[in-house]
């Protein structure tokens, strides 16, 4: 794989086997459990069914963990920025404890199921840390490691890393982990196999009719089909069915990821994140017997609003060459996040009517203990076993929505922003002709508004401009070169392929 392709890829994809074959079912099928996703939070769960003796299928529009959880850092720790002082500030103490125990576990979980696979993902255990450059910070950081002490961390505030540059405080909390998260969900996946649950590759679901049984339908390149299941788990990321209109509680959050060989001998070994400069979070892995891989992430922004993406990335790489020194840059990705309203993922119910269909969501970039922690609640769930904290993470939840519903409102008046003033006339804006080789823009063609990109070679691939989820208008992400959504973060490639929900739907092409 030549230098450009490696530049443009994740890491954690470009380095892992490709796993045995997944593909589309061939007809109908019929199970106890049909899971929607085969990311952290559907294997997750597919793999605690199919080990309580259920018939399992999970469905994937892709394939296993290339999405969101094939892009992310793969940090799994309990300690999540600074979300214990927020909880015990907003939802009570009770629910910091029931936080930080159910994240605990997660991590517990995933080093058993790590053992029992015998899964050759890279593990390593490292303390995970939050810290500050800014003397400012320093009383937060405090705070924070007061919080999550108090909800059962073993947090300290500490002045003292293995990072090279200096930081005024960090909260430190030793006992977590790191590890390649496509390497365990390869192994996840042969596990669930060996249990008698079936894996489909390529295989999108386009409807959900509830109802003992509920029916899916789901499309594969060659065919359609359907699956018919006693409950149906929706572990999309972003939930591909609105019914509980759980979109107005989500914003989607995607962030530039940068990594770069470092001296193995000088490499920090723990995981690392601040809230500063938009964020930058970092950690390193096994890479040879002399280096280590850097995984710098941060500067985030809502899809299709990041203007000059391209800076961005520079932006990222010119802050880990500032605090590691010269770098030679190998990978370069980008991930998407989906953060809830009131800092909590929903996990539980889609809907406050249904007791068969389940849905994960809202991981605020943990995805990885969150994921593992939904596939145990889900799997309590649908066993009718009681959970300890199933209060806690139920889609259901209103109170804690109205406390934080300052960050609801502005959500949605962001949204409304975009969708209102999309359908209002534009001003003049760029013609075709403006649009330069490997750029795109959307420009009006005979009254409508269509999203043009022109490749390389000069020839435009024209599209509809408008997200098949809910109609915003798209923009180009020139650095990745996809059509995005600013208003529920829908991804399109320059043909109008989805690449990313909640739309199930590609772009339609038009003429030019």
């Amino acid at each position: 794989m030549d230098q450009q392709a490696r530049l443009h890829g994740s890491y954690w994809l470009q380095s892992a086997p490709p796993g045995n074959p997944a593909p589309p079912p061939e007809g109908p099928l019929t199970v106890d459990v049909a899971v929607v996703g085969a990311g952290i939070a559907g294997l997750s769960t597919a793999w605690e069914l199919a080990r309580g003796g259920h018939s399992v299928a999970v469905l994937e529009a892709g394939r296993i963990a290339a999405g969101v959880t094939g892009h992310t850092t793969a940090k799994l720790t309990a300690l999540h920025t600074l979300v214990y002082d927020r909880l015990r500030r907003t939802r009570g103490p009770e629910a910091a404890r029931l936080y930080a125990r159910s994240q605990t576990e997660a991590v517990r979980r995933a080093k058993e199921i790590t053992d029992l696979l015998g899964a050759d993902c890279d593990w390593e255990e490292t303390a995970a840390y939050t810290y500050a450059e800014d003397p400012a910070r320093a009383d937060d950081l405090r705070a924070e490691a007061e919080a999550a002490r108090e909800a059962g961390l073993p947090a300290e505030f500490v002045t003292e890393t293995e990072l090279p540059f200096p930081v005024s405080g960090a909260v430190r909390v030793a006992g977590q982990a790191q590890f390649h998260p496509r390497k365990y969900l390869l192994a996840v996946a042969d596990g669930i196999r060996r249990l008698g649950g079936t894996i489909h590759e390529y295989t999108r679901v386009t409807d959900l009719v509830e109802g003992e049984p509920c029916v899916l339908t789901a499309r594969s390149p060659a065919s359609a089909t359907t699956v018919t299941a006693r409950h149906v788990v929706v572990a999309t990321h972003y939930p591909v069915f609105d019914r509980a209109l759980l979109f107005s509680r989500l914003s989607p959050r995607r962030e530039l990821v940068v990594a770069a060989p470092v001296d193995a001998a000088e490499a920090p070994r723990g995981m690392y994140i601040t809230p500063e400069r938009n964020t930058r979070s970092l950690r390193t892995a096994p890479l040879d017997d002399a280096h280590r891989l850097l995984v710098v992430t941060g500067e985030h922004f809502t899809p299709g609003t990041g203007g000059d993406v391209e800076e961005r990335f520079a932006r990222l790489f010119g802050w880990a060459t500032d605090h590691f020194g010269d770098l030679t840059p190998t990978h370069r990705w980008a991930t998407q996040d989906n953060d809830s309203t009131d800092t909590v993922p929903l996990v539980g119910p889609l809907h406050p009517g249904t007791d068969h269909v389940h849905v994960a969501t809202g991981f605020g970039g943990w995805g990885l203990s969150s994921g593992i922690m939904a596939g145990r609640l889900l799997a309590d769930r649908i066993d009718g076993r009681p959970c300890a904290w199933s209060e806690l993470y139920d889609p259901r939840r209103i109170a804690s929505v109205v406390r934080e519903g300052a960050a609801f409102l502005k959500h949605q008046a962001d949204v409304a922003r975009h969708f209102v003033g999309d359908r209002l006339p534009a001003p003049s804006g760029p013609s075709v002709d403006d649009i330069a080789p490997g750029d795109g823009a959307v420009v009006r063609v005979s009254g409508e508004r269509c999203a043009v990109h022109r490749d390389d070679d000069g020839k435009l691939h024209a599209v509809s401009a408008r997200c098949t989820h809910l109609g915003c208008l798209v923009a180009f992400n020139r650095a990745e070169r996809a059509w995005e959504c600013p208003c529920h973060g829908s991804r399109f490639d320059v043909h109008g392929g989805v690449i990313q929900g909640p739309a199930i739907d590609p772009l339609q092409p038009r003429e030019l």
